[in-house]
């Protein structure tokens, strides 16, 4: 017996000295049943270009091992058929032909569940949140030992302010009386950098939940229960760049790994050069490769490498824990090719999935160019479904604060709508107001409530998916710039603060006012076929006011949707004859917010600075 010990004691130490040869083997574990039977693994060790590699397990095969510049890297091309089961399995690496050790790794079964997955729509309302600035759910979880960031000081707003994946998940009850159907925070991938490592888009471990957060199995368990709530979830994603303190950037495994210059080169942010039949290449270059800034190297895009490990990565993160859909951050700069390549992929992987990239450029000729549907003058297909409407968004200013013209106030939003005919489906594009890198809607209209209810009931409205950004439905405000307060903590998050502005005690009067209004439209929304799916039919603006009609298209029991916007500081009297196609069967009109039933339906009253919703009945 006791010799079977000192065996046994041999034998696992010697896996465990193999585990911890390698710093990282990525990804860590994969799937059987996977479209894509190609595998590539990324490991990393001190001085380990010298070993080879085999194994022997049904339905894997090892076809081929990489050897690069960096002596620290290996990667090793799996292909995993069809039949091959579930389990762990030896990959055995020899040095001079010798056997040296084994490493095991492990094949996982996928799940199916219907409630992953599911997918956002323009069914859904999205709830954009900073997981730092919401709420603190572990406090044991502030700083954590080891990590550059040691800085806790909610009193700035480029330090940690403590919050994490436990402090949202606190909340998701109230998520559900907002209305809310869908959750997307910035990312929580851990961000290892000295100074502003809250705000999450320079990754430095692309498998690993920042411990300030939280865990993996932490996050897939923030899914998951979030599913159980009815709620879906959005990862916010970065292909582009990542952090200086990357683990990878500090020991690249080829000097191509991100995108070297002679001297350092900021992109010029000008989307045009990319789009643009005239553009110099070297234009174009610097856009699509330079870095964003110092602390955010490139990703090379055109490394088949990279291109492996970001997709990898990707893929396992949805499978992990199952979440509904991608948000891709700074779209336009990233390699166009590579990231069709992408997204036909992870279409492949998930039919379901739901993807829309960030687009903050200045038309919406450029916004449609990264759509998919516009292959003329590109020679292929980008697979992306829908963008960030910047454009609706900067137009719905322009039509709360500006005044009527030929091309402004009101027209302008009829004009950009009426541009719709540029993708292949505009109701994929996500309308938002706001978000963590912009001036605060509520501060944009001069805090005026009116105006604040007449944006919010177009935003509920408008075709495509509506997303609030965290605090707006409590009339939180501030600019962007100088001192970075739009990104401040969400009142009664943290253990001590004053008030909570989670309940309806602890919030202002008018602040009740707000959240009521965005809670009875969100509400109103999730009953309403009209609003989720119907057809926009839009009219050409008249005495300064703008109309359009969602239609439920005979959906049994549902209502079609009448829309009147009037910005101006007057109340008007709208005369309903022009629109008798939509509204010949209509024999009364119910204010969507009030309940109350209008008198007539032939002469509205429009108040000032108001947007009225009505249901047809």
């Amino acid at each position: 017996m006791k010799k079977i010990y000192i065996i046994l004691f041999v034998l696992l130490s010697a896996n465990a000295w193999a585990q911890s040869k390698f710093d990282h083997v990525e990804p860590m574990f994969w799937w059987t049943g996977m479209k894509n039977p190609k595998l590539q693994l990324l490991v990393h060790g001190k001085n380990i270009a010298g070993y080879t590699a085999k194994l022997d397990y049904p339905g894997v095969k090892l076809l081929e091992l990489h050897k690069v510049e960096n002596p620290n890297y290996l990667f090793l091309d799996l292909e995993i058929s069809a039949d091959a089961k579930a389990g762990k399995f030896p990959i055995i690496f020899l040095e001079n032909g010798k056997k040296k050790f084994d490493y095991s790794y492990e094949l996982k079964t996928r799940d199916t569940s219907p409630s992953r997955i599911q997918g956002v729509t323009s069914k859904d309302l999205i709830y954009l949140l900073m997981p730092d600035r919401f709420a603190n759910g572990d406090s044991k979880n502030d700083k954590v030992k080891g990590l550059a960031e040691q800085t806790l000081n909610r009193d700035s707003m480029y330090y940690r302010h403590g919050g994490d994946i436990q402090g949202v998940m606190n909340h998701l009850d109230y998520f559900k009386d907002l209305g809310v159907t869908t959750l997307w925070m910035t990312p929580e991938i851990e961000n290892d950098m000295p100074k502003a490592s809250y705000h999450g888009y320079a990754v430095t471990d692309h498998y690993k939940i920042d411990p300030r957060f939280g865990t993996n199995e932490l996050y897939k368990s923030y899914v998951e229960k979030a599913h159980a709530n009815g709620l879906k979830i959005i990862k916010d994603i970065v292909h582009n760049h990542m952090g200086t303190g990357h683990w990878i950037f500090k020991d690249m495994p080829m000097k191509d790994w991100v995108n070297e210059w002679p001297v350092y080169t900021q992109s010029s942010y000008r989307d045009e050069p990319v789009m643009d039949p005239h553009a110099a290449e070297a234009d174009k270059k610097k856009m699509l490769d330079g870095w964003f800034v110092p602390s955010m190297p490139d990703m090379n895009e055109r490394n088949p490498y990279v291109q492996n490990y970001l997709t990898q990565n990707h893929i396992w993160w949805i499978e992990y824990a199952g979440i509904d859909g991608l948000r891709l951050d700074t779209y336009p700069y990233n390699d166009p090719a590579y990231m069709a390549d992408w997204a036909a992929k992870l279409k492949a992987e998930f039919p379901t999935l739901s993807i829309f990239g960030e687009t903050l450029v200045n038309s919406v000729a450029s916004q449609a160019y990264f759509t998919q549907g516009n292959t003329v003058n590109r020679g292929f297909d980008t697979q992306l479904p829908g963008v960030t409407d910047n454009m609706m968004k900067n137009t719905i200013y322009e039509a709360l604060n500006g005044k009527a013209g030929w091309t402004d106030g009101v027209f302008r939003l009829y004009n950009i709508v009426s541009q719709d005919f540029l993708y292949q489906d505009a109701t994929r594009n996500v309308i938002f107001w706001d978000n963590h890198d912009m001036s605060r809607f509520y501060s944009m209209i001069n805090e005026d409530i009116d105006k604040y209810k007449s944006g919010i009931a177009l935003l509920m409205t408008m075709r495509g998916v509506p997303q609030l950004y965290y605090g707006t439905e409590i009339l939180m405000k501030n600019y962007s710039n100088p001192d970075g307060l739009v990104r401040s903590d969400f009142p009664g998050g943290w253990t001590g603060d004053k008030m909570s502005k989670f309940t309806s005690a602890g919030r202002t009067s008018q602040e009740n006012e707000a959240f009521n209004f965005v809670s009875r439209l969100a509400h109103y929304r999730k009953k309403s076929a009209a609003l989720q799916e119907g057809k926009l039919i839009q009219y050409v603006p008249e005495d300064g006011m703008y109309v359009y009609f969602r239609l439920a298209a005979g959906t049994n029991g549902n209502k079609d949707v009448m829309v009147i916007l009037n910005p101006e500081d007057k109340a008007k009297m709208l005369n309903t004859a022009r629109f008798a196609a939509q509204m010949k069967n209509t024999n009364s009109l119910i204010n969507v917010i009030s309940g109350e039933k209008l008198n007539t339906i032939k002469d509205i009253t429009v108040p000032a600075k108001t947007t009225l919703v009505l249901e047809l009945n």
